[in-house]
């Protein structure tokens, strides 16, 4: 094996250090050579970002027979030592808002819904409590978190009777009276000031650590070592800090990727040189050595779930050959929020059909109105996000996305797709032949109008830091290609033959989603005392003249005629004046892509 000059300088180390690791850069590899260069006689842990990274690095370091290597999770340790400790029963996801009502019998006076509302806080405020290094809940300010002004106001006026009832909801987990959460057990463990006994302490994707697991790292007596990519932090909403500027170790760098070429290499600088806008930036050096010509894996990555979705929407629908699609995270967790609320229970809450909505937090609502209303006051980013799927598709959801699924192939037959979907979160640490971007990412006009206008101060320079981060993360996953937005492209940035610029045609039926420097990632309609579903009938008619005119033979031929053409969705909507979503359940209806492929 060749190494670098920058592994070699790491594997000689001594002392603490910690490792930049620019995206491709072989990161695991110079560990497991750091590793072997160790004593067998040294007790060494492994500390991955999560469970899949986990079950690789295993493989890996047994490959190179390292058995005095331990490899874990901050919560599978604190799992062994905690809950086995005390005899705790876990949940496998967190609180819903509802339980939190139940479980503390909230009653809150004043508007409509506040329980719900100040449950939704107290999941964040534990959540927030428990990723810190603190030791108890009064020794933050919950308000530090909280972006928009009608969600900070609402917090204001309830914070006494909001952080009593955290700490209760706290107290009742540590009783053990009620499950905990993943969240409560990696605190508790850290509140143990545990010692765990090894003489070297490898710690990986350090810009994604929280400060609770970094407290737990930095007091260990062992050697530490910590790696990561300082741009590449994505996990701030997960109170994410970057751990590597906060270690005061030695710093070593690894500044050659062997993912890419350096014509993506060029990109990715370029986008990360957005950073100065932001303040104090030092530019970085990215080498790409990366010689792979494959186009074997084609993925789709965006920002965020709902213009991904867009996305495979407008594939399904217009790619007419398209014959096998993979979504990571499989596609079914693209159509609930975390907490379990379904699309398709927002979809009965805007239609009035009450009895068909399971979810008990929609259940409560009594339209769209006031789920919207719940939303600015908790900014609740993924109902917002199925809010605007539902307006903008309404009715024709459910064979969308069973167009969507008939197309779907299983985790096995993954290297099937023609195209695999996926949000840069779920795809991080992955790589790919040949990459398209979706249209939801940061640009550069758009942060220099934020700044120009002011609102980075409400919005959060760290937040736009990390959407700089998205962008560079999804640019580095690519291998061979990489097809851009033009709206995305560095301003006087050069194509190459493996950047390709897409230019969008000009649509006024597209619904333009921006990114989240705003309080929510998409903006809610404000409504006024009609009924909302009348309103959004109303902006159809509008702006589709034959949104609501029925479909004739004649209209249906040429439908059917534009289509076996080839036509796009767009020009269809466009010819036809109705929404793309109109002329995609038509298409269904027809079954013309049964027919004509």
């Amino acid at each position: 094996m060749h190494l670098t000059e920058e592994q070699i300088a790491i594997i000689n180390s001594t002392g603490n250090i910690k490792i930049n690791a620019v995206a491709g850069s072989g990161k695991t590899t110079t560990i497991i050579e750091y590793a072997r260069a160790r004593p067998s006689t040294a007790r060494i842990l492994y500390l991955a970002f999560n469970k899949s990274v986990r079950l690789e690095a295993s493989k890996k370091f047994a490959d190179k027979g390292l058995s005095n290597v331990k490899i874990e999770t901050a919560h599978s340790l604190a799992y062994k030592h905690v809950v086995f400790a005390h005899g705790y029963k876990v949940r496998s996801q967190d609180y819903k808002t509802s339980e939190i009502v139940d479980i503390l019998n909230l009653e809150v006076a004043g508007d409509k819904h506040a329980a719900y509302v100040v449950a939704n806080h107290i999941n964040k405020f534990i959540a927030y409590f428990c990723n810190s290094n603190k030791t108890r809940v009064d020794q933050l300010n919950y308000l530090d978190i909280v972006a928009d002004t009608k969600a900070k106001a609402f917090v204001q006026s309830f914070y006494p009777y909001l952080q009593q009832q955290t700490r209760l909801l706290l107290d009742k987990m540590n009783k053990g009276t009620i499950e905990i959460t993943h969240d409560f057990y990696l605190k508790k463990f850290q509140l143990s000031n545990p010692q765990l006994g090894y003489d070297y302490i490898l710690f990986d994707e350090g810009q994604d650590a929280s400060p609770a697991m970094l407290d737990i790292f930095l007091k260990q007596p062992a050697t530490k070592v910590i790696v990561g990519d300082t741009h590449q932090q994505i996990y701030g909403w997960r109170f994410a800090v970057n751990s590597l500027e906060q270690a005061n170790f030695k710093t070593f760098h690894l500044s050659t990727s062997f993912r890419f070429s350096q014509s993506i290499a060029n990109l990715a600088i370029r986008l990360l040189r957005l950073k100065e806008q932001l303040g104090d930036y030092k530019p970085i050096g990215i080498t790409g050595k990366g010689t792979s010509n494959a186009h074997k894996t084609k993925a789709v990555i965006g920002r965020t779930n709902l213009g991904l979705l867009l996305k495979a929407i407008e594939y399904v629908t217009e790619r007419k050959q398209l014959s096998a699609i993979y979504f990571e995270g499989n596609i079914s967790s693209y159509t609930y929020a975390d907490e379990g609320t379904s699309l398709y229970d927002v979809l009965n809450l805007y239609n009035g059909k009450h009895h068909l909505v399971k979810d008990n937090l929609i259940k409560v609502m009594k339209d769209i109105q006031e789920l919207e209303d719940y939303i600015e006051k908790t900014e609740d980013v993924q109902l917002a996000m199925m809010v605007e799927i539902v307006k903008e598709y309404g009715n024709e959801i459910p064979s969308i996305i069973q167009s969507i699924k008939d197309k779907h192939v299983a985790n096995d037959e993954k290297e099937k797709a023609s195209y695999i979907f996926s949000t840069v979160h779920r795809c991080k640490g992955m790589e790919y032949d040949e990459v398209h971007l979706v249209n939801d990412f940061i640009t550069e006009k758009k942060l220099e109008k934020i700044l120009a206008e002011g609102k980075s101060e409400e919005t959060g320079k760290p937040k736009l830091n990390e959407e700089i981060n998205l962008l560079y993360v999804a640019v580095t996953r690519a291998k061979t290609n990489i097809h851009i937005p033009e709206t995305l492209m560095p301003v006087d940035f050069p194509p190459s033959l493996q950047i390709h610029i897409e230019k969008e045609i000009p649509d006024n039926d597209k619904k333009q989603i921006r990114t989240p420097h705003k309080k929510i990632i998409l903006p809610l309609k404000k409504h006024n005392k009609e009924n909302s579903n009348e309103k959004a009938a109303t902006s159809i008619k509008e702006t589709h003249t034959a949104a609501h005119k029925a479909w004739t033979k004649e209209l249906d031929a040429a439908l059917t005629a534009m289509y076996k053409k080839g036509n796009s969705l767009s020009d269809m909507a466009t010819h036809f004046g109705r929404t793309k979503g109109a002329i995609i359940m038509r298409i269904n209806k027809l079954e013309l892509v049964e027919q004509y492929g």
